[in-house]
């Protein structure tokens, strides 16, 4: 991959979401939500944003959970990323 986020942004990969229900239901493509898990792929710099030092807490790899309809989608290669602030990172998954 080529992409180089810029500042405090990173490049996140959607995990799939779930097509079934624990209980077994089928789900169709417009019943699935949107998914919030993701991996990062690329991490930008960091350094000043803003007038504010940002320190980089996150690293290429790491599991993510997202704001729901946060970052800008693009599609590189025929993949689908997304490119959001680390702000927007809610969380860690370990």
């Amino acid at each position: 991959m080529n992409i180089k986020p810029l500042g405090d942004r990173v490049v996140i990969k959607m995990v799939e979401a779930e097509e079934t229900t624990k209980s077994g239901i089928i789900l169709t493509a417009g019943a699935q939500e949107k998914p919030q898990m993701a991996e990062i792929v690329a991490v930008g710099p960091g350094g000043m944003v803003d007038g504010k030092e940002v320190k980089m807490e996150l690293k290429v790899g790491d599991k993510v959970i997202t704001s729901k309809y946060a970052g800008t989608e693009i599609k590189f290669d025929n993949v689908e990323y997304t490119i959001l602030k680390q702000s927007d990172v809610l969380a860690i998954v370990e």
